[in-house]
């Protein structure tokens, strides 16, 4: 058994094609076919059924490519090891970022890493936290910034920042003529807009959802910017996070009440696999968080000290 082996294996399982998992590989079909028949020999199990259309795993050969997967990160952690005296600075790294989390802080931190580290190619996408977590577990991402403790014996969890939780009130909503929102008026309102589920914000807003009379009206969105529209619009309240809030314009930051009787809060995490051995391109990516989050917003320990893993 090879690492080659695995890689076809790995993107054969990707393209669910022999002829295109062979040209991303850059070898004939035939080769491609051969070296996992071998590979299948060699283990005595069948990997892949070949008598569907498109070819799919079995149940056995699914659990070998979720290994494999592990096995070639590993591979590529060594190699990023190696290199990483030469190159501190440079390389590749794969991100997640929360729905509810990216339409502030991608902007500023892409920028951020453009300006400072032009070598270093940092590959995101949007992704909720069930996907976020099973991506990172089988090492399909090398990092992922998501909201609220993630409780996995795989996973490092590294704190940002905290941020409050405000209430957009519309300018139709009586509401609106109070100077705070407490947390239990809020199930109150004609309208309570909610994230979708897999976004919610934190446990004490995703309670608000089960106490809303039947008669209130209910979007469920993963998109900030979509409620807040929805709310002007039409009515009611939604909830935005606090670091969302900064370079609003003048008439959304007018509807922002605090929310109180609790105050909510949630923090933002950055994980990692605990394999992972590029500490430096982890403190790039948290530098870059930390050059525009608000210092009384960050996380004590990152206001002094480097991560170390």
């Amino acid at each position: 058994m090879t690492l080659q082996q695995l890689e076809y294996v790995v993107s054969l399982d990707k393209y669910r094609h022999f002829n295109q998992a062979a040209k991303a590989c850059g070898i004939t079909q035939s080769t491609l076919s051969t070296m996992i028949q071998k590979l299948e020999l060699e283990l005595d199990i069948v990997i892949f059924d070949r008598s569907t259309q498109p070819v799919k795993p079995t149940e056995a050969g699914q659990m070998l490519i979720d290994q494999a997967r592990i096995v070639l990160y590993n591979a590529s952690q060594i190699q990023e090891l190696a290199s990483n005296e030469r190159q501190k600075d440079t390389g590749d790294v794969s991100m997640a970022i929360s729905p509810t989390i990216a339409p502030y802080l991608v902007p500023k931190l892409f920028k951020y890493l453009n300006k400072n580290y032009p070598l270093l190619k940092v590959h995101g996408k949007e992704l909720y936290r069930q996907h976020a977590v099973e991506q990172l577990r089988k090492a399909e991402i090398d990092m992922a910034i998501m909201a609220m403790p993630e409780q996995n014996d795989d996973i490092i969890e590294i704190p940002l920042f905290h941020e409050k939780m405000l209430a957009y009130v519309s300018p139709h909503c009586p509401e609106r003529s109070l100077s705070e929102i407490q947390l239990y008026q809020m199930p109150n309102s004609n309208y309570l807009w909610c994230l979708k589920e897999e976004t919610r914000l934190l446990p004490q807003v995703a309670e608000l959802k089960y106490e809303v009379p039947s008669e209130t009206s209910r979007y469920e969105s993963g998109n900030l910017a979509t409620l807040i529209r929805i709310v002007q619009e039409t009515g009611g309240m939604t909830i935005v996070p606090e670091l969302y809030t900064i370079g609003l314009r003048k008439e959304i930051l007018e509807g922002l009440r605090p929310i109180t009787n609790p105050v909510p809060i949630r923090d933002v995490c950055l994980y990692v696999r605990k394999d992972y051995l590029r500490e430096r391109l982890v403190n790039i990516i948290v530098d870059g968080v930390k050059s525009f989050v608000p210092e009384e917003m960050l996380e004590p320990r990152l206001r002094k000290f480097a991560v170390r893993l």
